[in-house]
């Protein structure tokens, strides 16, 4: 199951997507729920990993190495300082991950959106 997850700067859960089949490329899913558009309209600039690379100038993402090629001193230096920004973040996005049910379940994307409301409630308990 592909379930895109948004967190506020200190890893808060804030969002959770409707599930999508876990075929779904992460930049599709966060194109097809509209996560960056709206970031965007709203003026909140959006931090991930290199799987949403492309994703548009809102977006901040690393450096990828390319083949046969290392990256500068100063790609390095800044993929560091993205990773140490994005490390709150990383911690919210396991705490979903943590709940047996997302490990475990083959079950519907319809069925799993549901159970995945239903954590965020849980964790927006806690």
């Amino acid at each position: 199951m592909n379930v895109q997850v948004v967190t506020d700067p200190y890893g808060r859960l804030l969002w959770l997507s409707p599930a999508l089949p876990g075929r779904t490329h992460d930049l599709a899913a966060a194109r097809t729920h509209r996560i960056i558009r709206i970031c965007e309209r709203q003026g909140v600039p959006i931090v991930a990993d290199l799987a949403y690379q492309g994703g548009g100038p809102w977006l901040t993402t690393g450096i990828k190495r390319k083949p046969l090629q290392e990256l500068t001193t100063t790609d390095k230096t800044r993929n560091r300082a993205l990773a140490v920004t994005r490390a709150p973040v990383g911690r919210g996005v396991a705490r979903p991950k943590s709940w047996r049910i997302f490990r475990r379940s083959r079950c519907s994307p319809n069925r799993m959106t549901s159970i995945a409301k239903a954590v965020l409630t849980l964790e927006l308990q806690r």
